[in-house]
């Protein structure tokens, strides 16, 4: 069975064999699906401010 992995930023589902996994030196596994959710949380975004992440969504009550 493959691990099945949800974007850290975004929240959407990761196909096996893509994305890129970032790992802290404390630790702490970030999972993205693209380098525009990784830019994202580099820069310091909150993804509930995003309108198109599904915490955005949800915070905006489109879902």
């Amino acid at each position: 069975m493959v691990e099945q992995h949800v974007c850290s930023f975004c929240g959407s589902q990761l196909e096996p064999g893509t994305g890129k996994m970032f790992v802290k030196r404390d630790g702490t596994i970030f999972y993205f699906c693209s380098t525009k959710c990784q830019n994202n949380h580099k820069l310091g975004r909150v993804p509930r401010r995003v309108q198109w992440t599904n915490a955005g969504r949800k915070a905006l009550g489109k879902e």
